[in-house]
């Protein structure tokens, strides 16, 4: 493994979380899972989101920042690698999508002050997926928040990492799983082990699993 710190991002739906643990179990990593089941507006913003937007964004932020300042600042001394299954700025992203102006600029503020002292991943691996997709993965894990989840929420959540991917200067392995099954079909699994044991410049680098 070239890399020490692995994040793991994606619309809702993805494929996170099951990539990350595989990941941790191949390298022996350290695993940091976002814990969503914490949040409790969550159920309440899917209900409400005008109303519940900016507590649910700001909870999140707090709860990502403890975890991650906490565990990456920390010494571990059985696990070389750390992987995450999200990134701390995915904070701004959400936001920006799910806040009116005014907060959003007040939120910003306060992810400035956060976001210096979080480490930045080595390299990210950002899981593309077709929005029906998504929306199968979703019914299949269940979580009862989410089973009405728009289509043009998960576009505009698209939209906004991709066009996040373009800009920022993280090491990124943009990987296409319309096709992919990292449970039942091995090879996806070792595609991106192969292409983590390997070196890459700075830059987007693509994968497509079929």
């Amino acid at each position: 493994m070239k890399y020490n710190f692995v994040t793991i991002e994606g619309n809702i739906g993805a494929g996170k979380t099951t990539l990350a643990n595989l990941l941790s179990k191949h390298y022996n990593a350290r695993l940091i899972l976002e814990e969503f089941a914490e949040n409790p507006f969550l159920s309440k913003f899917y209900e409400k989101p005008d109303q519940y937007a900016f507590p649910v964004e700001l909870f999140f932020m707090a709860e990502r920042y403890k975890q991650l300042k906490e565990l990456l600042h920390s010494k571990d001394l059985f696990h070389s690698v750390t992987v995450s299954d999200y990134l701390f700025n995915k904070c701004l992203l959400f936001a920006k999508v799910n806040l009116p102006k005014e907060e959003f600029k007040l939120y910003q503020k306060l992810f400035d002050i956060i976001n210096p002292q979080i480490m930045q991943p080595d390299i990210l691996i950002y899981l593309h997926s077709p929005i029906n997709k998504l929306q199968q993965n979703i019914k299949i894990r269940n979580r009862e928040y989410e089973q009405n989840i728009p289509d043009n929420y998960l576009l505009t959540l698209q939209e906004t990492y991709t066009q996040y991917i373009k800009q920022q200067n993280i090491k990124t392995l943009f990987v296409d799983v319309s096709q992919a099954d990292f449970i039942k079909n091995e090879k996806h699994l070792k595609i991106i082990t192969d292409t983590l044991d390997q070196e890459y410049e700075q830059g987007q680098h693509y994968i497509t699993l079929s």
